[in-house]
This record gives structure tokens, C-alpha cells and sequence, in this order.
């Protein structure tokens, strides 16, 4: 009989497409990971894994194998909490992907989580939109905090959280003169870090500049916004950030957030989740204290 750890494995090397990655991924030897996949291949009597100098794929058995076991560990996954939720308890782990723009609302609503379900752990991996809907799909998330517009697939679940709007964040020797709201044609006469352009947000931001004919002067780029947040406390530049993330952070001394005008965007926000029956509990737990706290 398969085993449910060699299922984790083999699904672990699927999503690293690596041998010392996956096995460090699953707190496992290089040597004991390979063991275990080439014991599974002896078990089984066929090849799973392309080999080469280097992890080169699987083969078409091993795909199959895959397919299979990505949906046998979620039902493994889900009798487990049924199990403890007939015991009245909710318990298990929870993998949250959520988009940099959304890490503060996301950090909230964990924390509403934690108090409502204390025997839940929210294990919060911050991606890219496009990698939330990967990892959805392949079953190594269980729900993303992330844009509507990037969410496909009819068998999605989705359920609007939030409209992400923007402003600008510098310092106030930086904004001197400003008022309370700024223009993005004012903004792109300063000097700006933004995140990387594979980000949706920059991608976004981009969008609505490039729709104004507008060139920005960007001199830094980062893959999250502490190191912009730091850089414009500084005095240096600029950055442009959720409304969201500014309210979580409360003042800072020395810098002002402006509200971006003309135009006045917003993107929506949704927690998105692969629709299964039954739901898992853990997933259901968490649209509960969505919808406890929603105005």
C-alpha cells in the first residue's frame, strides 16, 4: 500500500522541482528524501521521477500519481478535521497565501482568528497572486488573500473582502507643501520605490500611470514594502502603498500618507478557495470570522 507520507513527498517535489529543496521542505536528508521516492518507484515497479544530473521532471505515471495524491492528502486533510470537529473542537493547520498589499489585513484577520480559534495554526506565506492561484490549484494553499481579477476557474470559491485603494507615503520635508491629497501626476515627479514589476500591484500601478502617459521616477524596487517604507522614512523617496497597510501602521513620526486623486482607483480584494465537499473545517471556521467582523 502507498503510503501518505510518500503522497507528501512526491507532491512536496512537485511543487520545488528540486531534491534538497523539497527535502528540506519536509525537514528530511537529501539522501532519506531520495531513498523514499526511489523505495515508492521499486514499490510500485515503474519510473516516477526523470532523472538526469539534475531533477529533470516526472514522467507521465509519476504526473498521474500526482493528480491523485494531491486530492487523496486533501480528503486525508479534511477527515481529520471532521474527526475533530465531531469532538466539538476546531483544530488543524491552515496555509494562508496573501499578496504583499494585502499582509496587514491578512495579519488582522489571523488575529481574529486566533482568538475565535485557538487551536487553529495560520501558517501566512506572502506570494504573488500568480502563485496563489498555482498553489490552490495543486493543493499546497488552502485559501489566498488576493486580487478578484487574478482568481479563474469555475471551481473557485470567492467571497469579496475588501477594495484596495492607495496613497502616498513619504516624509514631511519630502511632501512640504502638500495638503491632504496628492495627484499621481504630482507623485511621478518624485522620486519613487515601488515593488517589482511581477507584483500585481506594480503591475496595477503601472497601468494607471501609463493610462495618465505619466513616467514615473522610479529609483528603487523591492519584492515587499518594508524596504520602501524604510527608505521614505528616511527622506530619500517616496512610496506608494495600500490605504490598508497605512491604517494598520498607524502614524509615523516624521512622514504624512497623502490620498491619491484624479484618479481615485480601487482594486478588489477576495479570500479565494477551491469549492470542495465537504468544506474544510478550518476554511469554514475562517469565512465565519469574516463574516462576524464584516460591517
Amino acid at each position: 500500500m502507498i503510503e501518505l507520507k510518500d503522497l507528501q513527498l512526491l507532491t512536496a517535489l512537485t511543487r520545488h522541482q528540486h531534491f534538497a529543496k523539497a527535502a528540506e521542505a519536509c525537514n528530511m536528508s537529501q539522501p532519506a528524501f531520495s531513498m523514499r521516492i526511489r523505495g515508492l518507484e521499486d514499490k510500485l515497479g515503474l519510473s516516477i521521477v526523470r532523472r538526469g544530473n539534475r531533477f529533470q521532471g516526472l514522467t507521465a505515471e509519476g504526473q498521474m500519481i500526482v493528480e491523485r495524491a494531491r486530492s487523496i492528502l486533501d480528503d486525508a486533510k479534511a477527515l481529520n478535521q471532521e474527526i475533530a470537529a465531531a469532538r466539538g473542537e476546531v483544530t488543524g493547520t491552515l496555509i494562508v497565501g496573501v499578496v504583499p498589499t494585502a499582509t496587514s489585513y491578512a495579519a488582522q484577520l489571523i488575529d481574529r482568528m486566533h482568538q475565535a480559534h485557538p487551536r487553529v495554526l495560520v501558517r501566512l506565506e506572502v506570494t504573488t497572486s500568480l502563485n496563489i492561484q498555482q498553489r490552490l490549484y495543486d493543493g499546497t494553499l488552502d485559501v489566498g488573500v488576493t486580487y478578484s481579477d487574478s482568481v479563474g476557474r469555475d471551481d473557485m470559491s470567492v467571497q469579496h473582502l475588501y477594495d484596495e485603494a492607495y496613497v502616498l507615503f513619504a516624509s514631511e520635508q519630502l511632501l512640504e507643501g502638500h495638503g491632504p491629497d496628492i495627484s499621481w501626476q504630482a507623485a511621478a515627479q518624485l522620486p519613487l520605490s515601488l515593488l517589482e514589476p511581477q507584483m500585481q500591484n506594480r503591475r496595477i500601478l503601472d497601468r494607471i500611470f501609463s493610462d495618465l502617459s505619466l513616467r514615473p521616477e522610479i529609483v528603487s524596487e523591492a519584492s515587499g514594502f518594508m524596504a520602501s517604507i524604510v527608505m521614505a522614512r528616511a527622506g530619500s523617496v517616496a512610496t506608494i502603498l495600500p490605504r490598508a497597510l497605512i491604517e494598520a501602521l498607524g502614524p509615523l513620526e516624521g512622514t504624512r500618507a497623502l490620498k491619491l486623486i484624479e484618479p481615485e482607483p480601487s482594486w478588489p480584494i477576495c479570500l479565494a478557495s477551491i469549492e470542495r465537499q465537504p468544506e474544510l473545517t478550518t476554511i469554514r471556521a475562517l469565512k465565519g470570522v469574516i463574516a462576524a467582523t464584516a460591517p
